[in-house]
């Protein structure tokens, strides 16, 4: 059995080389997968920058495909169900990672703009597997939440809010599948309306898909807005980015708000899982199996010789500092034109370690609460750091 996985895979070989025997797994850039290349294969397996379609897979013998992501808008699922394709996702996979990247965002804007989470609503936009846990995660920090899903709202689903009223809140942070088609089309969602008429002083996030936001008008409208804050994890036309967006921006980083470590791991574990069921083979990998354990991450904040804290933030950047992809992403942009693609793409395939909050032992519990003020250790406390004496 042949399995052709995208080569930015993490684990690929450990999982997929143990189902059943005489198993080849051939790893292959995915942004340039053709035809050719999955002719013989029995499964392909995927990242969102790989579309896969008729004219990828017409006349090969691939009867399974897997994408480790959350988003699907790269599957032409109506050819897979018509070629009896079996078809999987990971859903939920990266969310952790997500909302870690938001709060990340949201916390290093106060350091940076004269804003404060403190006493503000959020408009959360989708509430699916990301917009649901950032909606925990919001209101453990005393944010005021606006949920808003149009389709929920209308199988009955109670708490939600118009999508008029969201984009009034003073953040407002985009979880929605990339759609074109239907009611519910999500292609351009934040229109040059809905940027210009954002309060004062609001804060946008987007790490949905680059075309649920505008590109154009959004740089239009910040020609005028100075007072908007903009955080941009994904761009319309990637690999290629918009040089002028990325200027006016607070912070811009190049698709990696879900790249977490464990995410990345969770997602290959996913499609693990649905592959031994489709072949009818028992699952031998736990996902706590693939975590190298020399990758575990236990700060002890007191016994480092590091500057005393006094925020929060000064403890998340010691976990993940989102400036290093908010200045890798704007190195890259200046590579001659065109090598520009390439560099998106290497900060991606090339990616650091990054674990998620909830792995990391934090030692020095007392000592912070100490030298923290009581808002700042019960943010702390509420983005489930493992906190020891």
């Amino acid at each position: 059995m042949k399995i052709v996985v995208d080569e930015n895979i993490p684990m690929a070989e450990r999982c997929f080389g143990r189902i059943g025997e005489a198993v080849e797994v051939v790893k292959l850039p995915g942004r340039h997968l053709e035809s050719g290349q999955v002719l013989d294969a029995d499964a392909l397996i995927v990242r969102s920058i790989t579309k896969v379609n008729e004219a990828l897979l017409a006349g090969s013998k691939v009867r399974f495909v897997g994408t480790a992501t959350i988003g699907v808008d790269h599957i032409d699922q109506r050819y897979l169900a018509e070629h009896n394709i079996a078809f999987t996702s990971a859903p939920g996979c990266n969310a952790r990672s997500v909302v870690e990247y938001v709060i990340a965002a949201l916390l290093e804007l106060e350091s940076i703009r004269d804003f404060s989470m403190e006493g503000k609503s959020i408009g959360i936009i989708g509430l699916g597997n990301v917009g649901s846990r950032l909606r925990a995660q919001c209101e453990a920090l005393g944010l005021r939440v606006l949920a808003c899903d149009p389709p929920l709202q209308e199988q009955g689903v109670a708490g939600l809010v118009s999508p008029d009223e969201a984009w009034q809140a003073d953040i407002v942070t985009l979880h929605v599948p990339y759609t074109q088609e239907g009611r519910h089309s999500t292609h351009h969602l934040a229109d040059e309306k809905r940027l210009r008429d954002m309060v004062q002083g609001a804060v946008l996030v987007n790490t949905a898909r680059g075309p649920v936001v505008d590109n154009m008008a959004l740089s239009r409208v910040l020609d005028e807005r100075y007072d908007l804050s903009v955080v941009l994890d994904v761009w319309e036309g990637e690999p290629f980015v918009n040089i002028e967006l990325v200027s006016q921006v607070d912070i811009a980083t190049p698709h990696i708000a879900g790249y977490s470590y464990d995410g990345k791991v969770r997602g290959t574990w996913m499609i693990y899982q649905a592959l031994c069921r489709h072949l009818g083979q028992d699952v031998l990998l736990q996902e706590t199996d693939l975590i190298d354990p020399t990758l575990n991450l236990l700060l002890d904040v007191q016994g480092e010789q590091i500057a005393t804290p006094t925020t929060a933030r000064d403890i998340v950047m010691r976990v993940y500092d989102i400036r290093e992809d908010d200045i890798g992403l704007r190195t890259s942009l200046r590579l001659p034109r065109e090598k520009r693609a390439l560099g998106f793409d290497a900060l991606r395939k090339n990616y650091r370690v990054r674990r998620e909050f909830s792995t990391v032992r934090l030692r020095g519990r007392e000592y912070l609460q100490t030298v923290l003020p009581p808002l700042e250790f019960n943010r702390l406390k509420a983005l489930g750091l493992q906190l020891e004496p």
